[in-house]
């Protein structure tokens, strides 16, 4: 009998682009692969340590793998994996650790299934994380997350993700067109691109430090890949969104009207304090030029609150900015102290019952902002994808300008795309419609 392989991946897109790709190695070896919830042979997963809580939820999964077979053989890729090896290690049950230069050779480092006393680790000075691998998903959903770059030599005084994936470097043009083309003969309809900082794309693209080609230069290069229905921008730096690819994507063929760019603060002293590379005012005119040339867009915001250092007038400024601003949703995340960054050490540390106030407002804003948007869309005609799971009797879908739409369920709609007129907002928030005649 095949050995039977399970994967649980936290984090983001970039992680499950990953894990799909270690998993079809395991595919290669004769491995089946089966749901995480199922009896595996061996479990694999691939971490996170963008905040505290992925962290926390490793022993967690860990145990959730254990309960379906004590005898399998449990195994730790990604960010939490070379940031701190020897703390998974030491979590009951983990066979093997694997670091960024190991993760995707994961199937030669397994010998046999036999468990281990202690966790065995194989991981290396980031400084060698210097290689491009490349990735990309299919399989699992609807859309598929194509990676085009990794790493980041940005120094933001809270984030950990050099320390985890290393310098920026990216996939070669080619490389990028062939994987999309390979992702669109899949029947796919939607590909999303995906890396660390995606914007700075062509650095470090032939193992050199210049950029051979620009993010500008492979958005035009796979808007011509024959095959693909839609394409969508992950989340990109609002100083490396160029008004250039902004008014190419408002007259492209495939890529969709939405734009997720992180924010952390509409405080320019905090924006300072956390090293980013622009002020509030340069993030203005980004989404001004995105809802001016493309007024139905769907824009989406980062922004993370209790960072030390900043007092109530300065969330107060982040809050009115936000509000002020014509966005769609954010996405909040919680300050929480990483080990090994500049902001772990710093003074005026927000207290977390204040960090967890600010959030609660900053989410209730989020929820004012979504329904704001979905109503502006009301009586509009989009192109709907569907996903592929039954919620509760329901198929759910996104527009191209990422409008989540409900209808009941219906299997024979799954993965398909249907033009809709948009009619109403129901009681959870999601909007319901009338098929177009096709």
């Amino acid at each position: 009998m095949r050995k039977k392989v399970a994967f649980y991946t936290l984090g983001c897109k970039l992680n499950f682009s990953e894990t799909s790709t270690i998993a079809r190695s395991f595919k290669y070896d004769g491995f089946e692969k089966v749901p995480f919830e199922e009896a595996a042979d061996i479990y694999v997963i691939n971490t996170c340590s963008v905040t505290d809580n992925a962290d926390k939820r490793f022993k967690s999964i860990v145990k959730q793998a254990q309960n379906q077979n004590p005898e399998a053989f449990i195994a730790a890729v990604g960010c939490y994996a070379q940031l701190k090896p020897k703390e998974l290690a030491a979590v009951y049950g983990v066979d093997l650790v694997l670091g960024a230069t190991e993760k995707f050779k994961l199937t030669s480092y397994i010998n046999d299934l036999t468990k281990n006393d202690f966790g065995e680790v194989h991981s290396c000075e980031i400084e060698e994380a210097d290689f491009y691998a490349g990735s990309y998903s299919f399989g699992d959903r609807t859309r598929a997350f194509l990676k085009v770059q990794d790493g980041c030599d940005y120094k933001c005084t809270y984030c950990t993700i050099p320390l985890a994936r290393g310098i920026s470097r990216s996939d070669t043009l080619q490389n990028v067109l062939e994987n999309a083309k390979v992702i669109s003969e899949q029947n796919i309809k939607e590909i999303v691109l995906t890396g660390v900082n995606i914007g700075d794309y062509g650095k470090g693209e032939f193992g050199n430090k210049k950029h051979q080609h620009s993010f500008y230069d492979l958005v035009q290069a796979l808007d011509d890949v024959e095959g693909i229905e839609r394409l969508r921008i992950s989340s990109i730096e609002p100083n490396l969104l160029k008004n250039e690819t902004i008014e190419f994507v408002a007259e492209s063929k495939t890529f969709v009207p939405h734009f997720h760019i992180p924010l952390q603060s509409g405080s320019n002293t905090v924006l300072k304090l956390m090293r980013r590379r622009y002020m509030k005012e340069l993030y203005f005119e980004r989404v001004s030029k995105i809802k001016n040339t493309m007024p139905d867009a769907c824009v989406g915001v980062d922004v993370i609150v209790g960072f030390p250092g900043e007092t109530e007038d300065y969330f107060l400024e982040t809050y009115h900015f936000l509000n002020d601003l014509d966005v769609s949703y954010l996405h909040v995340f919680t300050y929480s102290e990483r080990d090994n960054t500049l902001a772990a050490n710093m003074e005026n540390v927000v207290p977390k019952n204040v960090r967890a106030k600010r959030s609660k407002m900053l989410r209730g804003l989020s929820a004012k902002k979504r329904r704001a948007f979905y109503e502006s869309q009301i009586g509009t005609t989009r192109t709907v994808l569907f996903e592929g799971d039954n919620k509760l009797g329901y198929i759910q879908g996104f527009t191209e300008n990422y409008v989540k739409v409900k209808t009941p369920w219906n299997p024979e709609l799954v993965n398909t795309l249907h033009e809709v007129k948009l009619t109403d907002i129901d009681e959870d928030g999601l909007v319901r419609f009338e098929f177009v005649s096709e």
